[in-house]
């Protein structure tokens, strides 16, 4: 919804009409409750003769018996045998198994010793597979032919199932697992597939943001209102 011009003459006048209306209201409700309005203001009531004192009072007095109760029944509670919610409590060891990255078939311990643990062991499973030690020693080397600009160039050639074993951030849906894909069995000769300029990309070329996406304008001199 467009805001209100407020320039606009016919707005004008109908918010003059509305405060006019409004204060009519208003003194039509004073005219009809004023004496109610005067008593309450001069606090000219019949008084009953109760003070703050009198209130506590009676507000304690009434509460005496719940206390008296919850003390009975509590001193009572107290020499119960608690009542155990099951007989056998489990642990860390009978805790439900199949649902590490080894048990579903991602790491192999052989391969990645870091993985296989024992079952009382609950540090979360590692993120990374297990690095070559052919691109290890390049960190190591000297330069300019080895460093660590020559091993991160190697390990970008590697895909990134065989780097980690999830997905670490939303810019690898694009990629990942390839060939589990459609586009593995479809894979060109040369070159790679675009997969994001394939899903994004328009026949019809680039396109005009629709009408709801522009700022709105209000009437003036260089938008008419016809």
């Amino acid at each position: 919804m467009p805001p209100i011009d407020m320039t606009n003459p016919d707005t004008i006048k109908f918010f003059i009409e509305n405060y006019e209306k409004t204060a009519r209201l208003r003194m039509k409700w004073n005219n009809l409750y004023w004496d109610k309005l005067n008593q309450a203001a001069t606090l000219t009531r019949e008084e009953k003769g109760y003070w703050i004192e009198d209130v506590l009072k009676k507000t304690m007095a009434e509460g005496l018996p719940t206390i008296t109760r919850d003390n009975t029944s509590g001193a009572r509670n107290k020499r119960k045998k608690p009542i155990r919610d099951a007989v056998f409590i489990p642990g860390i060891n009978d805790m439900k198994k199949g649902h590490s990255i080894v048990d579903v078939g991602l790491a192999d311990p052989k391969k990645d010793p870091t993985v296989e643990r024992p079952d009382t062991d609950l540090k979360p499973d590692p993120v990374m597979r297990p690095i070559n030690p052919k691109h290890k020693k390049l960190i190591y080397k000297g330069l300019p032919n080895f460093g660590r600009e020559v091993y991160l160039k190697e390990r970008t050639r590697i895909a990134p199932e065989d780097k980690y074993y999830f997905r670490e951030c939303s810019g690898w849906e694009y990629g990942w697992r390839l060939q589990d894909s459609y586009f593995s069995r479809h894979v060109p000769q040369y070159g790679r597939v675009w997969l994001l300029t394939r899903d994004a990309a328009s026949r019809s070329g680039p396109q005009p943001d629709p009408d709801h996406y522009q700022t709105i304008k209000l009437p003036g001199p260089d938008k008419c209102n016809m």
